[in-house]
């Protein structure tokens, strides 16, 4: 389990994230100049070079949303202007995507950002650019709600596999339909029927936390506490839950790493933004009070999992049921290996779900919870890790700034450098820019700038 630092504090980062700053720049310069847009949105890494990989344009958000975090950490301007005018050039095909779960990936590490950005005074008021970015995602939400399947006790956001599906990963996609609500919009369907874009996200966590997350239960022989399976699969036809199932894990019955980390930072980047939204908001469907225990039950679950399933250092196996892991002997009392021959770690993970043990933490540390203290601690540590070798790019020629991502590993995506047996020394889009995420969340805490939130981006909370 992870060793977890009592007495870090957000201040013994600051040299390590300063110079985390100083690297991410130049990388994201390195990737404008030199990657050829014409192939799509950059994926992952291939010797160090972006290179991209058809399965959905999931990744562009991140690009873009990379050099507006920047801008927000060291207030250069360039990274403004870089960011601004590659969402103004490329995003607007992710706005009105009906074929992906992926809105709250793209579109708010974006445009939300942008928003956000003009409401905390980082940049000029301008009320046409507000009314731009508020329109974004006003019909991002309703597009991602679009895309639903009913059950008997309410629904869920199906994944590009189709309405059988339901993804762990599209927890984080919430976000968007919770903006797009906070700004007065609502999605109308057949026949001009209006939906309430909050219900649909409260009731598409609510099948995450009842579905994607087991709570040592008795659920099936592979029940524990926070474990998560990357997929649920329903019929269609009187929408019951069949199995659990996974894409890019080992099994519906181990634990991906990765989806686990999107549930850690979900339901508490939720919790934080339904705490602001009155009561009566949610009378119409179970009671706020209902939905926040849900949601804090499935955050502490996933996060307890997390910490208890990771080796000491904070960063995972890219599967806690990888084949191989038993050969590894006692590899959960040590730091993890990136060099091992026999399963790969995956830091993107950990970057992930960094953030969200750090955002639970603070939510229970506002309640006067005992535990907050322990999670805010497990976050620090994870981030001390990758903020220091071997999980910081320092190679100018390494255009990641963040090493030992993995993409699919089933598939067999990622490359194994030459005299490697697994992949590693390579990262993705999503985990440099979940990195500069979690980065620029200790960095706001340090500088007491406005604590960063998701619906920082709404200028009057509803």
């Amino acid at each position: 389990m992870i060793k977890i630092n009592e007495t870090l504090t957000p201040n013994d980062l600051q040299t390590a994230l300063q110079r985390f700053w100083e690297l991410s720049g130049e990388k994201i310069k390195d990737i404008a100049e030199n990657y050829d847009s014409n192939q799509g949105a950059p994926v992952f890494t291939v010797n160090g070079k972006y290179s991209t990989r058809g399965w959905t344009e999931w990744t562009h958000g991140f690009q873009f949303g990379s050099a507006v975090l920047q801008f927000d950490a060291t207030g250069d301007d360039f990274f403004l202007q870089m960011g601004r005018q590659q969402t103004l050039d490329f995003m607007a095909p992710h706005v009105s995507h009906n074929g992906v779960h992926d809105h709250g990936f793209n579109n708010f590490s974006t445009y939300g950002n942008l928003l956000r950005l003009m409401h905390e005074g980082k940049i000029p008021h301008n009320s046409w650019e507000q009314s731009f970015y508020e329109l974004a995602i006003k019909i991002s939400g309703a597009v991602q709600a679009s895309r639903w399947t009913s059950l008997p006790e309410g629904g869920f956001i199906h994944s590009f596999n189709g309405p059988h599906s339901l993804f762990v990963d599209t927890i984080r996609s919430c976000r968007i339909l919770v903006a797009s609500h906070l700004l007065g919009h609502q999605f109308h369907s057949e026949g001009d029927k209006k939906i309430s874009l909050l219900e649909r996200a409260v009731q598409h966590i609510t099948a995450t936390a009842k579905y994607s997350v087991y709570y040592g239960e008795g659920r099936d022989r592979y029940d524990l506490w926070g474990r998560t399976a990357h997929e649920s699969i329903f019929n269609i036809n009187d929408g019951q839950f069949r199995c659990p199932n996974s894409q890019q894990g080992y099994t519906g019955f181990s634990t991906w790493t990765r989806g686990l980390a999107w549930a850690m930072v979900g339901f508490p980047e939720e919790l934080e933004a339904f705490d602001s939204i009155p009561e009566a908001a949610f009378e119409n469907f179970g009671g706020k009070t209902a939905i926040m225990n849900t949601m804090l039950k499935a955050a502490k679950a996933t996060c307890d999992f997390y910490i208890e399933h990771t080796p000491t250092c904070g960063v995972p196996y890219w599967d806690t049921g990888a084949p191989n892991l038993h050969r590894l002997e006692d590899y959960l009392d040590r730091p993890a290996d990136p060099y091992n021959d026999w399963e790969p770690v995956d830091a993107s993970a950990a970057a992930i779900g960094a953030q969200g043990l750090l955002r639970l933490g603070n939510f229970l540390a506002a309640k006067g919870d005992a535990e907050a203290k322990k999670y805010r601690q497990a976050g620090l540590t994870v981030m001390k890790t990758l903020l220091d070798t071997p999980y910081l790019s320092e190679d100018k020629n390494h255009q990641g700034i963040l090493l030992h991502s993995i993409y699919h590993q089933p598939n067999g995506w990622d490359n194994v450098p030459q005299g490697q047996k697994i992949a590693c020394e390579e990262s993705s889009m999503w985990g440099d820019y979940h990195m500069r995420e979690s980065a620029l969340y200790i960095e706001k805490l340090i500088k007491a700038e406005p604590y960063y939130k998701f619906d920082n981006c709404i200028a009057t909370k509803h």
